[in-house]
């Protein structure tokens, strides 16, 4: 499979994990074209490992987690309690999927991308192990 070829099939699917990852959906546009902008220049050993939706998965991972450490020494944290919104009807959805984003923000980096690879891109313990670089069903990683 060429590089194009892989990026017309998947470059969506790598997207859409790099926004569950983010909350943002052009920060996930900008780490996934960061992504394969490095796996163009060595798409031939990324084809080598017979499996490089888990190679990039975890380049995507990477991405976003160093982008995180420079916004985190760039930020000024602020005491700020959203209020929750009160709903009526069909707005309950919209509500319990902010929430939802709310508490999913709440977890690590690591923790996050646990359950994104897990009831998103529906992995496996072992799978996701080896994307992390970690034991499986362990929370100590390497």
């Amino acid at each position: 499979m060429t590089f194009a070829e892989y990026v017309a099939a998947r470059g969506g699917a790598l997207v859409r994990f790099a926004r569950l990852l983010t909350g943002d959906e052009h920060r996930a546009e900008d780490v996934v074209q960061e992504v394969l902008a490095r796996a163009y220049l060595r798409w031939n050993r990324i084809m080598r490992t017979d499996r490089p939706d888990l190679y990039l998965r975890r380049m995507v991972i990477n991405t976003t987690n160093s982008w995180w450490r420079l916004r985190s020494s760039q930020e000024i944290p602020v005491n700020w309690v959203a209020d929750r919104p009160q709903s009526a009807g069909g707005e309950s959805h919209v509500v319990e999927r902010d929430a939802i984003w709310r508490l999913l923000h709440t977890l690590s980096r690591q923790q996050r991308a646990v359950l994104v690879l897990r009831y998103y891109e529906d992995l496996d313990d072992t799978t996701i192990a080896e994307i992390l670089e970690c034991e499986p069903a362990t929370p100590e990683c390497r």
